[in-house]
């Protein structure tokens, strides 16, 4: 479950930055996280925490529970 919940944000994450246009590193810049950090959540290998939910959602000028919603769905089509 947890994979699950790791790749889904990265494939949240990373269709949100396309969608704003920016790169890895201005959204790190933006989100106050390393750039490898963001490519690591994007990849799926790290789940974030709370506090990096907020942190990303701001950056991504979203709120944070319609990220966790997104999500949520994209869990629900794995």
């Amino acid at each position: 479950m947890e994979a699950n919940v790791a790749g889904a944000f990265g494939a949240v994450l990373r269709t949100l930055r396309i969608e704003k246009k920016i790169t890895q590193e201005q959204l790190g810049l933006e989100a106050g996280l390393q750039r490898k950090y963001i490519s690591l959540l994007e990849l799926g290998t790290k789940a974030p925490s709370l506090a990096t939910v907020l942190r990303l959602a701001k950056a991504l000028n979203v709120e944070p529970g319609g990220l966790v919603s997104l999500v949520s769905a994209k869990i629900d089509e794995l």
